[in-house]
C-alpha cells in the first residue's frame, strides 16, 4: 500500500498540495497516476498566471485518457516544473516528489482547510 505524505493536503480530484509558508507545491497523487497509466504529455500554465480554487490549470495525458489538472487552492503560478513537461514519465515514477506540477503563491490559506488530510484521502480512495 502506498503511504501518502502526512504534511500534504489532498483534493477529491486527486491533486495534492505541500505548503511551505505562503507557497504551495502542487502535483497529482499516486492513485491518480495509477488510474491514468503511462503519462505521455503534461501541459502547464505560464508563470504569473492566477487561478481560483479548483480551477483547471493544466492537462495531463496518458496512453488511456486525458484529464484536467485542478488547482486545490487559489493562487498565482510562481514556478512550473519543466522536467514533467520534457519527461512526463516522471509523474508515474515519482508523483509525490519529482513529479510535482507547479509552485504557487497561495492567495487564501484558509482554503487549505477544505482539503483532505492524508488519512482522509486514503479513506476516500478506498471508497472508489
Amino acid at each position: 500500500m502506498v503511504s501518502y505524505p502526512e504534511n500534504y493536503r489532498y483534493s477529491k480530484e486527486h491533486e495534492w498540495i505541500a505548503v511551505d509558508g505562503d507557497t504551495g507545491i502542487v502535483g497529482i497523487t499516486h492513485y491518480a497516476q495509477e488510474q491514468l497509466g503511462d503519462v505521455v504529455y503534461v501541459e502547464l500554465p505560464e508563470v504569473g498566471e492566477s487561478f481560483a480554487a479548483m480551477e483547471v490549470f493544466g492537462t495531463i495525458e496518458s496512453v488511456k485518457t486525458a484529464s484536467d489538472l485542478y488547482l486545490p487552492v487559489a493562487g498565482k503560478i510562481v514556478e512550473v516544473n519543466s522536467d514533467v513537461i520534457n519527461h512526463p514519465e516522471i509523474v508515474n515514477q515519482s508523483p509525490h516528489e519529482k513529479g510535482w506540477m507547479v509552485k504557487i503563491k497561495i492567495k487564501n490559506p484558509a482554503e487549505l482547510e477544505q482539503l483532505m488530510t492524508a488519512e482522509e484521502y486514503q479513506k476516500y480512495i478506498e471508497t472508489l
